[in-house]
């Protein structure tokens, strides 16, 4: 966990231990302004005249004005504050789990119907500016609805689904990835066949013929889209799981995963063969892990709704590292500004 705060230029907070001597000139000032004072008249005449309030709102536009100095030095050192903003969302990828496996019936009705029922909920309660896309994946992965604004559109695809036999999560990854930055020339065959590097960087260059290599960034600082997975996490084909996240997080992209069914599991029967299927909840925390995303855990329907409640309030805003130099400089320019009202006010001059 980041400090606080942190500064850019730290070594000007040297400046502050001016501070001390303008207060330390202020109070020789004052006892200066006495001695005069008590050539003409007696210090109880004085003290009388001035009375107890008005000694007291004589140090206000001082101390308003060292306060203002102190911001403007903090200013200048350029603070760095963890602060919670909102995120700049415009598109969010929903791959979905649509493998055999999803028809166990340890989250009720099924696992594929509870997951639907709460991707709607979820896309009921978006923002209408922000857009979603629908990637299905078991034993390959497609595009069944382009990212768009128009929610009909969105529900009619996940009314659509169709179990499939297998569960390529990593191709579910890397789809999403490749929609979310579609002139990426992101080649999803390639990694399928063992032809890409690791990581996806040989064939994640940029649109072909544009000569532009792709350079890994910090993982999680694309604040522009998101990927939701929601799966078992067991993988029986395609794109390594792990390796298809590495990816993601190359692009900082997070991947924030939901796991469906029981640690448990249970066994299911299809067209005369039978498979133990449990949630592999490892692999989606890893998932999560690398790409600096979260896993939500989702037994049972209700609970699948609650992840996707918590989902929205996450995507909606987000602690990010920001300079605060502008707020200390504002801080200072009103204090600066009380500082000599005041003094205008009560004294008929401008500190």
């Amino acid at each position: 966990m980041p400090p606080p705060v942190t500064f850019l230029w730290p070594q000007l907070l040297w400046l502050l231990l001016a501070l001390p001597l303008l207060v330390a000139l202020y109070i020789w000032l004052l006892h200066r302004k006495k001695k005069l004072a008590l050539r003409y008249a007696s210090l109880s005449i004085v003290k009388e005249a001035m009375g107890t309030g008005q000694r007291v709102r004589r140090h206000i536009p001082p101390l308003l004005l060292f306060l203002a100095i102190a911001a403007m030095l903090l200013a200048a050192a350029r603070p760095l504050a963890v602060v919670t903003l909102p995120m700049q969302q415009d598109t969010i990828i929903l791959a979905m789990d649509v493998s055999g496996s999803m028809r166990a019936t340890d989250v009720l009705p099924t696992r594929l119907a509870a997951a639907q029922n709460a991707a709607k909920a979820f896309l009921a309660e978006l923002p209408r500016n922000v857009r979603v896309g629908i990637v299905a994946f078991a034993g390959t992965a497609s595009v069944v609805q382009a990212p768009t604004l128009n929610h009909d559109d969105l529900v009619a695809a996940i009314d659509r689904f169709q179990l499939q036999p297998g569960t390529a999560i990593g191709n579910g990854i890397v789809l999403s990835i490749a929609t979310l930055f579609p002139d990426a020339g992101i080649d999803l065959e390639a990694m399928v066949n063992g032809s890409g590097n690791r990581r996806g960087v040989a064939i994640d260059e940029g649109a072909p013929g544009t000569g532009k290599r792709f350079t890994p960034v910090r993982p999680g600082s694309y604040n522009t889209g998101a990927i939701i997975l929601l799966t078992d996490g067991q993988r029986t084909t395609g794109v390594d799981t792990m390796e298809a996240a590495n990816m993601a997080a190359d692009r900082g992209v997070r991947v924030y995963t939901v796991g469906v069914g029981t640690v448990d599991g249970e066994t299911i029967g299809f067209q005369g063969w039978s498979m133990r299927v449990r949630l592999d909840e490892d692999t989606l925390k890893a998932i999560a892990n690398d790409t600096q995303a979260e896993y939500f855990y989702a037994g049972s329907a209700d609970s699948l709704k609650h992840v996707y409640e918590t989902l929205r309030s996450r995507l909606a805003v987000e602690k990010k590292e920001t300079e605060i130099s502008a707020l200390l400089a504002l801080a200072a320019a009103v204090l600066a500004i009380a500082a000599a009202g005041l003094s205008l006010l009560w004294f008929n001059r401008i500190l």
